[in-house]
């Protein structure tokens, strides 16, 4: 377990010691609320409405941009060797560097979110539910982006590649996501998408370390 949380501690200093990818995220994920509404037109009303599915495709897409970075650097200075002859098991590892990604891209868009809110003119009911159906889904939106990120990391263009593999398995959890917010059946469409994500969260180190295995053999 100390090992477990040395692996979570060490990726964010790591991120830390770079700067920058947090508010990186986090100026994407806004700059989508203020773009939006110049294509859509000034109603309030219509905002509102379309505001569930440009709060998921904001928070998608600015996640994606992280993702490259998941095991790369490690496969480029040659820690996933070094890791993978250390006590804790690969699968471990992985579920630690998730959680450390998580923290590091949900959580400040999570944050983030009153100022895509209030842009997109939501009420704080439907605000409410958002930053619910974000904290539920976004887990599962990390897991199937290690599993991209583990298939393409020896790939030299794989940052390019991954999202494209990963976008028709993130549909779902796009669909419930927005449905979490909408109102009508937000309840089912909340246990559907926590369900999407604990089976996620479940399985997706165990396909990603072997995606590295394969990779690195």
């Amino acid at each position: 377990m100390r090992a477990f949380a040395a692996i979570i501690v060490r990726d964010l200093r790591l991120a830390t010691r770079i700067g920058g990818e947090a508010l990186t995220l986090v100026l994407f994920f806004v700059m989508i609320g203020v773009v939006v509404p110049f294509a859509i037109g000034p109603d309030s009303a219509q905002l509102g409405r379309l505001a569930p599915g440009i709060v998921w495709i904001a928070a998608f897409l600015s996640m994606l941009l992280g993702l490259d970075r998941l095991f790369r650097a490690d496969e480029e200075d040659g820690s996933l060797r070094l890791f993978r002859h250390s006590t804790l098991p690969l699968e471990a590892l992985v579920g630690a560097k998730l959680i450390a990604h998580w923290l590091l891209t949900a959580v400040p868009l999570i944050i983030a979110s009153p100022i895509l809110a209030v842009l997109l003119s939501m009420s704080m009911e439907d605000w409410l539910r958002a930053v619910l159906s974000l904290l539920i889904g976004t887990p599962a939106l990390v897991g199937f982006g290690a599993l991209g990120a583990a298939v393409t990391v020896s790939l030299r263009r794989g940052g390019l590649i991954a999202p494209v593999l990963i976008l028709p398995l993130c549909v779902p959890v796009l669909i419930f996501g927005v449905g979490a917010i909408a109102g009508l059946g937000s309840a089912q469409a909340t246990v559907f998408l926590g369900a999407i994500s604990l089976v996620t969260c479940a399985f997706s180190p165990l396909f990603a370390a072997l995606a590295l295995r394969a990779a690195e053999d």
